[in-house]
């Protein structure tokens, strides 16, 4: 891709999600992702009525009459984007590939972010953390992660949700809101459930420490696979080619079989987590996604 066809994208990307966000999103990011806590405000003198516990002992002391502490609720939300950027992402059969959906999601949720004077921050992941863009606030800052969205190549091809969760758990030490943006599609090494009780502990953490919110970006044929007959495919992450004959019912239902057992997977690590969780393929309005998510 050339600066230009990069600069153009950018642009035709800009336009679309900062409107989705302004419009639509705005509203329903304020109210579900608020900020945490109290943060303190002023001091005022005791009136009758108010809470005695609030009283402010030291200026009491210094005024002679009772004053009591003002707190506020902390508004600013820090927002982490956690980026799928391994080689599955790069298929897509209908519409457009699951990088283009997942960098308009990803570009519409910092643009909301923005929208109410929050920061926002990427992480971009495969089997290893390949980039981390620091919280900031601010348009130039968002076009600058859109821009990574749209041209980033990553170092390595497989993916390890495992450990980008782990890095997010250790460097981001103050309570936000996150989107962990990916196919969730990962190797299987023996059953769903065995992976799935390998995958929950950074999972639990995560949940526990933030507001962790899971985003799947997946296509139609990462389901399901048509009856085209003998087909060779290559698996993206690992460069491994087989033959597959699709006209046997039994190689299209083992198929359809493992993308199910995976699902089954992670639904049950949401359930123990209590994750919000979507899923939105590369064909469809991810728009009604998104609203869905912001409704829980």
């Amino acid at each position: 891709m050339t600066s230009e066809e990069l600069l153009q994208k950018v642009r035709k990307i800009e336009i679309k999600t900062h409107g989705l966000s302004r419009n639509i999103f705005a509203g329903e990011y304020h109210s579900q992702f608020k900020g945490r806590g109290m943060a303190f405000s002023e001091v005022r003198e005791y009136q009758p009525g108010d809470d005695v516990r609030s009283i402010d002992w030291n200026v009491t002391a210094r005024m002679n009459r009772p004053y009591i502490k003002i707190y506020e609720e902390e508004r600013e939300l820090t927002v982490m984007l956690l980026v799928d950027v391994s080689g599955s992402r790069n298929f897509g059969t209908l519409s457009q590939q699951k990088r283009d959906t997942m960098a308009e999601v990803a570009a519409t949720l910092a643009f909301s972010t923005i929208e109410n004077n929050d920061k926002v921050g990427v992480i971009f992941f495969s089997d290893r953390i390949e980039k981390y863009i620091p919280p900031k606030k601010g348009k130039g800052h968002v076009l600058h992660i859109i821009r990574e969205l749209l041209s980033f190549e990553p170092e390595s091809n497989g993916t390890d949700v495992n450990r980008a969760l782990q890095y997010f758990s250790n460097a981001q030490k103050r309570r936000c809101t996150a989107f962990l943006i990916s196919d969730m599609i990962t190797p299987l090494h023996s059953s769903a459930q065995a992976k799935a009780s390998r995958t929950v502990d950074p999972f639990v953490i995560a949940s526990q420490k933030h507001d962790l919110n899971v985003i799947q970006v997946y296509d139609r044929r990462d389901t399901e696979l048509p009856d085209v007959g003998l087909l060779k495919v290559r698996d993206p992450e690992t460069g491994a080619r087989v033959w597959a004959d699709t006209a046997l019912s039994s190689v299209r239902q083992a198929y359809a079989q493992a993308w199910n057992d995976q699902q089954a997977a992670l639904e049950s690590i949401y359930q123990k987590t209590g994750i919000n969780h979507i899923s939105v393929r590369t064909d469809e309005d991810y728009v009604k996604a998104l609203m869905r998510l912001f409704a829980r």
